[in-house]
């Protein structure tokens, strides 16, 4: 049986878990960003450009699956075996990338970058165990500090890139270092990550309901069921929301709870329209632009070199202000703070469209392309986590992520194939204008 005190200093609890995700989202960041910034170089190299786009989406598409078991693990468990999980599948999916360069296998390699996605979905989901034990007044700041954390790892991987890919076949070293790192992140998680902190808050909320019906209504100081957030947060979990056993009608009807509760929250709609049209925006130019670059630098250790360069401001972008956003969020309001990274995020398509080949303007795009990024994820991941009932957290976080995940793969796929024949400068064209039903969502 999985159990955790209720017992215990939440403050306390708090600053030990963020540090612990702080830790774990900078060694996360590090294999991330070290595979993402020669994952379409090595698509394209196998297959041509429309490899490089399907490649790009099968991460984001793992990204997606991987979420859904995940969160069951989460919900019946904790965070930490969802975690753990998803580190352990993206490890194995670095190695298998790194197999298909050796054997020169497509088929191997979207595999192989499927299972890669975990580790984008462990990331993701970190950002979440931020909020679980945050006084409301500090959920956006304590949920952007992790997604901060990554910038650390996610600047310094793609410039380790021309390191690692010295010592394996053209761009597999930077795999293989991915794959160590996920495996170094998830130790950390299964050694450090106690007491989990959302069984702690469902434990804690679950007291507190007792304890206002009748003060004789103890709840036992030795720890919440294994049935974790489910049986924490009582009967309001819904049909099929027990323990592991759950049959399969019951995990579906999570599902469709967690929908319903999208659906049914002002709040939660624009949360998730807020996560998933950055998401695509994101994810559509940054996919396709370093093979963008690799039509006007021809040598392959100078590609490297500006594609590690470029893809570290544009990460930077992604996350080293976050924190500014979750204050900025915290102070004047989320949605505010989402309009304005829409207006980064169509700054960033003109300035990347029309980039050509002058590589700091492209730069300047692409750092402004995160910012926008940065600002409609932590605004929209903060009012969604706040527009919903605790027991139904976990489910409604993960639905938000398997729906960002989707959008991202799709605009992964379709960004390889406008590329192809129609240029990058369409490609962003396109990408500016999937943020009018967002604006329209907001405004409403």
């Amino acid at each position: 049986m999985l159990t955790d005190s209720t017992l215990v200093d939440v403050k306390g609890l708090q600053r030990r878990t963020l540090g612990l995700l702080v830790g774990t989202q900078i060694v996360g960041g590090l294999g991330v960003a070290s595979g993402v910034s020669v994952g379409a170089l090595l698509a394209a190299s196998l297959a041509g450009p429309w490899a490089a786009g399907i490649a790009g989406s099968c991460a984001v598409v793992g990204a997606a699956v991987i979420a859904i078991p995940a969160t069951r693990l989460m919900r019946t468990g904790g965070r930490r075996p969802g975690l753990v999980f998803a580190y352990t599948l993206g490890s194995l999916g670095a190695l298998l990338v790194v197999l298909a360069v050796q054997l020169s296998s497509v088929p191997l390699l979207f595999f192989g970058t499927l299972l890669f996605g975990g580790s984008s979905a462990a990331n993701l989901q970190s950002r979440y165990a931020a909020v679980d034990l945050a006084v409301a007044d500090r959920r956006a700041r304590h949920l952007s500090m992790v997604v901060w954390a990554t910038t650390v790892g996610a600047v310094l991987g793609p410039n380790l890139a021309p390191l690692t890919d010295r010592f394996l076949p053209e761009y597999a070293g930077p795999y293989l270092f991915s794959s160590l790192a996920f495996a170094l992140a998830a130790v950390l998680i299964v050694v450090l990550l106690r007491p989990d902190p959302l069984l702690t808050a469902a434990s804690l909320a679950s007291s507190g309901a007792a304890s206002s019906e009748a003060a004789s209504s103890a709840i036992a100081s030795s720890g919440v069921a294994s049935s974790g957030v489910a049986a924490g947060a009582g009967a309001g979990a819904g049909a099929g929301a027990g323990a592991g056993s759950a049959s399969a009608s019951g995990e579906r009807a999570i599902w469709r709870q967690a929908a319903r509760t999208i659906r049914d929250s002002v709040g939660a709609r624009t949360g998730v329209a807020a996560v998933a049209v950055g998401h695509v925006v994101m994810v559509g130019v940054m996919s396709m632009t370093p093979v963008h670059i690799g039509e006007y630098v021809h040598d392959h250790g100078d590609l490297l070199r500006v594609v590690g360069l470029v893809i570290s401001i544009h990460i930077t972008g992604m996350y080293a202000l976050s924190p500014v956003m979750g204050l900025l969020a915290d102070r004047f309001g989320r949605r505010p703070v989402i309009l304005g990274g829409v207006g980064l995020l169509v700054l960033a398509c003109v300035l990347a469209g029309t980039a050509g080949a002058n590589t700091w303007l492209l730069s300047a795009g692409l750092a402004l392309l995160g910012l926008g990024w940065s600002a409609t994820m932590v605004a929209g991941s903060t009012l969604l986590s706040e527009s919903v009932p605790l027991e139904r957290r976990a489910s409604v976080q993960g639905l938000s992520d398997v729906i960002m995940g989707v959008a991202g793969a799709s605009a992964g796929a379709l960004s390889g194939v406008v590329v192809d024949f129609f240029g990058y400068p369409v490609l962003c064209l396109l990408a500016g204008v999937a943020v009018v039903p967002l604006v329209a969502r907001v405004l409403r």
